[in-house]
């Protein structure tokens, strides 16, 4: 199958970054080393090019009911301007993407899927509208920069006249930005250094782009790849949909329970339920190495004794604790923090303990 390319796909080129295929598309991994990028989001600011992001509209008077039926969280405590972490359920207790929702307008939302879901997502959704709703898939319109780091607000303020620091976490304004009339201006991103995603049309992303370095280049600001962006979310314990999360595992197993709101009916709902109110047997938790060495996905997690007691979803070496660090399932009474458990690493039995989130 051919590689989707991203609108500035030749700028990124030109950069010199390594552009590798991530969902379809082709993506700027890294520019000068993972490290060096990580760094600088965490102590300075970034910009990442996410534009193989998914982005539905859906709109009409039953545009609420839809979404109500498909995602978990309730998007009735919705209003204009703000926006919601979500997930999609399927029918047989696992997920079907995680996604964020945005009140655009009285009656129009903006769902931001994962690049790799953006097919069957829209398939999905599109199964459950029995309500009439209107949807429009316009994710090959639009461009998504995250400028991530705690020297976004200063960087970005001199490109409108929206004051950046009056937009509170997962708020939204649609205003002037950098020349282009409406951009989607989001309180929202994957990396716990604060800052903006900014949604703008694809004849406009290079102008933006360019604005955006322009603009940041007193702060020092970088293009920051693929590799970065996974390092700094695990650091928070943000999950990755098709390592963390999946077709097979609850949202309460997930640690989603804050976005499962029983205060409604949606899809396995009930199912869902029924699994709080029995418990969970695992759960996905945090924890950092304490013996050296690098967790990587699928590992298996054993106790003192060399039983299996999970797996690793997500690990990495962590810029800022210069430790391994990882996300994973374990049995529930190894999901307290401090709890030693053993992550088997080719044929050793390496030490770590499991660690409140966000590990740094």
């Amino acid at each position: 199958m051919e590689l989707k390319k991203i609108a500035l796909n030749d700028l990124h080129e030109n950069l010199g970054a390594k552009m590798v295929p991530f969902a379809g598309y082709n993506m700027p991994v890294r520019y000068s080393s993972d490290i060096e990028e990580h760094m600088t989001v965490r102590n300075g600011v970034g910009i990442f090019d996410v534009s193989h992001m998914g982005e539905f509209l859906v709109s009409g008077p039953n545009a609420l009911a839809l979404i109500q039926k498909v995602t978990s969280n309730d998007a009735s405590k919705l209003e204009i301007g703000k926006a919601q972490y979500s997930c999609l359920p399927n029918d047989n207790g696992g997920i079907v993407d995680d996604l964020l929702v945005y009140q655009i307008k009285e009656e129009e939302y903006l769902l931001v899927v994962n690049a790799s879901n953006i097919e069957k997502d829209w398939n999905w959704i599109l199964s459950k509208n029995d309500v009439g709703a209107e949807m429009k898939n316009i994710s090959d319109n639009f461009s998504l920069f995250a400028v991530q780091g705690p020297k976004a607000v200063e960087a970005l303020q001199k490109l409108t006249s929206v004051d950046l620091s009056g937009i509170k976490f997962y708020n939204f304004v649609v205003g002037d930005f950098a020349g282009a009339p409406h951009v989607i201006i989001s309180a929202t991103g994957y990396t716990g250094a604060g800052g903006f995603e900014l949604y703008v049309h694809n004849h406009e992303a290079e102008m933006i782009w360019n604005k955006i370095m322009e603009a940041g280049a007193e702060f020092d600001i970088k293009p920051i790849g693929l590799g970065a962006r996974d390092t700094l979310r695990m650091e928070m314990g943000y999950c990755l949909y098709g390592n963390d999360i999946d077709d097979t595992t609850s949202p309460l197993e997930a640690g989603l329970g804050w976005i499962t709101k029983f205060t409604k009916e949606f899809t396995n709902s009930a199912a869902l339920q029924k699994q709080k109110e029995e418990g969970i047997t695992q759960k996905l938790v945090g924890f950092k190495m304490i013996d050296r060495g690098i967790p990587r996905h699928d590992y298996e997690i054993q106790d003192a004794d060399g039983n299996k007691i999970g797996r690793v979803t997500s690990g990495t070496q962590s810029p800022v604790l210069s430790k391994g660090i990882g996300l994973g399932y374990v049995k529930k009474e190894f999901a307290s923090p401090e709890t030693e458990i053993f992550i088997a690493v080719r044929n050793r039995k390496l030490k770590a303990e499991v660690s409140k989130l966000p590990l740094v």
